[in-house]
């Protein structure tokens, strides 16, 4: 029985990790998100969005006025490349994984709140509120799913990503390679959170949680994969809404 468990525990841990489990169990961000931005804000002049996302969208809009629709678009042909390179692992695709993966992610989420979030919180009470506190709940909703989809697409994916192709160049010993590109992403995940707008005012204290909020992110991601650090960031965000 025991054994029976940990075969089980091995394939879902293995298979999960992937890229085609990663892409499928992101579309439910994007959609949601795309949803509840535009039901929060139908008659908006200017919608806010996740910052990571403005950028991408602005990229997008050299190719033309329908940003939205170009990035549908960009998502349909990236899953039809990853859903070919993935094929044959298309026979053996459980559903309940993606359950678990739900689950999983959930259990990071409040980890990582009862971790962080505990050890700063006398401190980050002090602070005024950012402006993202003062617009309505589900717009709230929206910009978290948002953050936990784009902010780890660029910061986790990309940043990560590059940076430890760059480090290895340099750097002989992988582990250290490894440290050197978690530390970096995390300080600049963290430092983007007081830039714009709809930043948060600067704190040392500020400054130290995101700091080690980005750490936790960037091993959930080497370890599990873009979809579940995703979730585990958008539901953290979620959780942050609703219980504080």
């Amino acid at each position: 029985m025991i054994k029976q468990l940990r075969n089980n525990a091995r394939q879902y841990f293995s298979s999960t990790h992937s890229l085609l489990y990663s892409y499928l169990i992101s579309l439910p961000l994007l959609l949601l998100y795309e949803m509840l931005i535009f039901i929060s804000q139908p008659d908006a002049e200017q919608v806010v969005r996740i910052s990571v996302d403005v950028w991408i969208k602005t990229l997008l809009s050299f190719m033309g006025q329908h940003v939205l629709s170009i990035t549908l678009i960009f998502v349909a042909l990236l899953g039809i490349i990853i859903l070919y390179r993935e094929r044959d692992k298309l026979s053996t695709l459980s559903m309940r994984y993606f359950g678990y993966m739900i689950i999983e992610s959930m259990v990071y989420a409040v980890v990582l709140a009862l971790l962080i979030g505990a050890a700063i919180s006398n401190l980050l009470q002090l602070l005024p509120s950012a402006p993202i506190e003062s617009i309505p709940l589900l717009q709230q909703f929206a910009l978290s799913l948002g953050a936990g989809l784009y902010e780890e697409l660029f910061f986790r994916v990309i940043l990560v990503s590059a940076l430890l192709y760059v480090l290895q160049k340099f750097i002989s010993k992988k582990y250290i390679a490894y440290g050197c590109a978690i530390v970096l992403a995390a300080l600049l995940f963290s430092a983007v959170h007081f830039v714009g707008d709809m930043g948060y005012p600067f704190s040392w204290a500020g400054l130290l949680f995101r700091f080690l909020f980005g750490l936790a992110l960037n091993a959930i991601y080497l370890w599990r994969g873009f979809g579940t650090a995703a979730w585990t960031h958008a539901l953290y965000d979620l959780l942050v809404i609703i219980l504080w």
